[in-house]
């Protein structure tokens, strides 16, 4: 992993511009997009905890997505609670959720813990769609908009430096904790369980403390969707979300804090810069990806830096095996 020291300068200038992008262009159209590109680089740090340090396959992670959301909107719209009281109450729900499925299941290893991450996802949307309480099918509407002191934001742009925020904390969270001792840990469980159980490391316990992590940022990303969003529905919080997260941080880079990042860009903006082709762009972008996935199969911002110099290999062998695949068959002709 490239050192902080050596990443500043690349950091400042994205930052920057990050900072500015909204104000420089003026498009409300590009900030919602940009926005929700943020949505899923929280998400994708989130669950960077508990695939990318702790190596676990989680495919229900938009069950702490939508445990924050409805915990914070149920609290906002029935008991009238400012936004961010409700955050700490979420923060909790998503905690007890984790512990409660992760205790008895993180002893699962590869696709058995998949399995069971799958179901417990599937569990939390079929309950917000079928209670009462939780509006049903419908969800939950008239969300307050969130309230800083005097400062009331209700704009597509307040939102969007709301969750520029959030990026830039879980990444300082998320960079810290893999420099820790328990970062370590996880990274250490990641690369071989046994050899880290015999080595003194608690296994468990580790897995259960990168589930809890990651649980802690989804809530909180789940607690200012709701208010951005003014409502909720049960289909925001299912298998698809999900797998959109799984993509980002495959995509970017297991265990990359800024393939994390540029994953969820990926995602996001892909399809949205090629809505011209209407349905077929979700054909373009699954070709990309498959792309992505031959040439630079760690990722595109991978742990240990991006080392362009094995891309440019990549792509020359790629190109090698597809002009001897074409001579053959012009050949055979």
């Amino acid at each position: 992993m490239r050192s902080w020291r050596a990443a500043a300068p690349g950091a400042a200038v994205a930052l920057a511009g990050a900072a500015v992008f909204p104000l420089a262009l003026g498009s409300t159209y590009v900030t919602s997009v940009a926005m929700q590109v943020e949505i899923l680089m929280c998400l994708a740090l989130g669950l960077n905890f508990v695939v990318g340090y702790a190596g676990m396959l989680d495919l229900g992670f938009a069950a702490f997505f939508a445990i924050g959301s409805y915990t914070s909107g149920l609290l906002a719209v029935d008991a009238h609670w400012p936004v961010l009281a409700t955050l700490p109450v979420a923060v909790a729900a998503s905690l007890l959720g984790a512990v409660f499925i992760g205790t008895p299941t993180l002893r699962l290893r590869s696709d058995y813990l998949a399995v069971v991450t799958l179901g417990f996802g599937e569990i939390i949307q079929n309950i917000v769609n079928n209670l009462n309480q939780t509006g049903g099918p419908e969800g939950i509407y008239g969300i307050p908009p969130l309230s800083v002191g005097p400062l009331t934001i209700t704009s597509t742009t307040g939102y969007y430096y709301v969750f520029f925020v959030l990026v830039v904390l879980f990444v300082a969270v998320s960079y810290r904790a893999r420099r820790s001792r328990l970062g370590r840990a996880w990274l250490a469980i990641r690369e071989d369980e046994d050899t880290a159980y015999a080595m003194g490391i608690k296994v468990r316990r580790y897995k259960l403390y990168a589930y809890m992590a990651g649980s802690v940022l989804g809530a909180v990303t789940g607690t200012f969707y709701g208010s951005a969003f003014v409502a909720i529905a049960p289909p925001s919080f299912g298998f698809n979300e999900s797998l959109l997260v799984v993509m980002a941080v495959s995509m970017g880079g297991m265990g990359s804090i800024w393939g994390a990042l540029l994953g969820a860009g990926a995602v996001v903006a892909f399809p949205e810069v090629f809505r011209q082709f209407a349905q077929a762009r979700l054909l373009v972008f699954g070709v990309a990806l498959v792309l992505v996935m031959v040439l630079r199969p760690q990722g595109i911002w991978p742990e240990e830096g991006l080392r362009l110099g094995r891309l440019k290999q990549s792509a020359r062998r790629a190109t090698r095996q597809l002009t001897h695949w074409a001579s053959a068959r012009l050949g055979a002709r």
